[in-house]
């Protein structure tokens, strides 16, 4: 997958840019605030439809302006997104509008790796489902439709659950259970294929970056692994309704992360943990790779609270030809001439000033 050329209008901070890109590596410098991570987002939206910091599309729009634009060329298609306050987003793939947005979700494969992704480890367990969910749905567009259903079917269930004046219908709660059931299974029978397939990969990058330093693992925790799911959330629907939500299903499931036997979030320092999502999105990365379409790196702000070996083990897998289009964001321009030193490839400079963007010298 190759982004040529990227418009950009009223996203973010930035007003107006239109950007040709290298096939290869793409680097943006400047200041915190200058709207580096803004460039980036705007590749992201156009993958998933959705900026990677809110769902809340006119919170994209920049302050002052009542609508953004990215019109986006690749090498084989177009991608234009608009929206205007107060209306609906309009997303196009060669001038033809999506009847539904799930259909573009796998279209352009794409990692980010950025300052927030700490988050799944130091956040709570709906951070590590939100990223089982990005990468399988990226590849299987029939696991988004059981999400989709399933969490339509427990929305339901916690609004006759929480509703004080009136008894949940007993055979409408049946048909919402059955449906979180029969759709629950499948997305846990994938979520765990998908921990087994990426934890290899995963330790394989941990390790390279890391120079063999630590051991890490991964393991999948699901309320499906105590029986039939159906069973399991009918177990304690009297107690489910003095809550007012659902206790149990594949919304609660997690992703467990250890450091050399014990937890992440409790051993690892910030240097580790930075070390670990990085191998991680590493790995997912290949995890998405399909033949020659790789997918897009996105790689904003990583190598701050990163000692010196292992910036320069990142910097050589980044350099390598295991990736293939990649966008990098830093402060330092150190970093950025560190990576191109490493092999003759086509690359560009950009530097970012207050939502402004220019090419920059060699």
């Amino acid at each position: 997958m190759i982004l040529e050329q990227l418009s950009i209008v009223n996203y973010k901070n930035i007003a107006e840019a239109t950007l040709k890109f290298s096939p290869k590596i793409n680097c943006f410098i400047g200041n915190n605030g200058a709207g580096k991570t803004n460039v980036l987002d705007a590749i992201y939206f156009l993958s998933f439809c959705h900026s990677a910091t809110t769902v809340q599309d006119s919170l994209v729009v920049r302050h002052g302006q009542d609508f953004f634009v990215l019109d986006a060329n690749y090498v084989d298609f177009n991608i234009f997104c608009g929206m205007k306050q107060g209306t609906k987003k309009h997303f196009k793939r060669d001038k033809k509008e999506y009847k539904r947005l799930s259909e573009h979700i796998g279209l352009i494969p794409i990692v980010m790796v950025s300052p927030a992704d700490t988050l799944l480890i130091e956040g709570g367990s709906e951070e590590r489902r939100r990223l089982m969910d990005l990468v399988i749905s990226q590849l299987d567009r029939t696991y988004l439709e059981s999400l989709t259903r399933y969490n339509k079917a427990l929305q339901q269930r916690n609004a006759m659950l929480r509703d004080e004046n009136t008894e949940p219908d007993p055979e409408l709660m049946d048909l919402m259970e059955e449906e979180m059931a029969r759709e629950g299974e499948k997305i846990s029978h994938c979520r765990a294929v998908f921990v087994e397939q990426l934890t290899p990969l995963f330790q394989q990058f941990y390790e390279t970056v890391s120079g063999g330093r630590e051991t890490v693992a991964l393991s999948y925790v699901s309320h499906c692994q105590r029986g039939p799911l159906l069973d399991v959330i009918r177990r304690d629907r009297p107690k489910d309704r003095a809550v007012g939500y659902s206790l149990h299903g594949i919304h609660r499931d997690d992703l467990n992360i250890v450091l050399d036997g014990h937890p992440m979030r409790r051993e690892g320092s910030q240097g580790q943990l930075k070390t670990f999502v990085i191998a991680l999105k590493l790995a997912q990365y290949h995890y998405l790779t399909r033949g020659e379409n790789l997918p897009l790196l996105l790689l904003d702000d990583i190598f701050d609270k990163l000692d010196a070996t292992r910036v320069e083990q990142i910097i050589r897998l980044v350099a390598s030809q295991q990736f293939g289009q990649i966008f990098i964001t830093d402060t330092n321009r150190d970093h950025i001439d560190q990576i191109l030193s490493h092999g003759e490839f086509d690359y560009k400079l950009f530097h970012v000033s207050d939502g402004q963007i220019t090419s920059a010298q060699p």
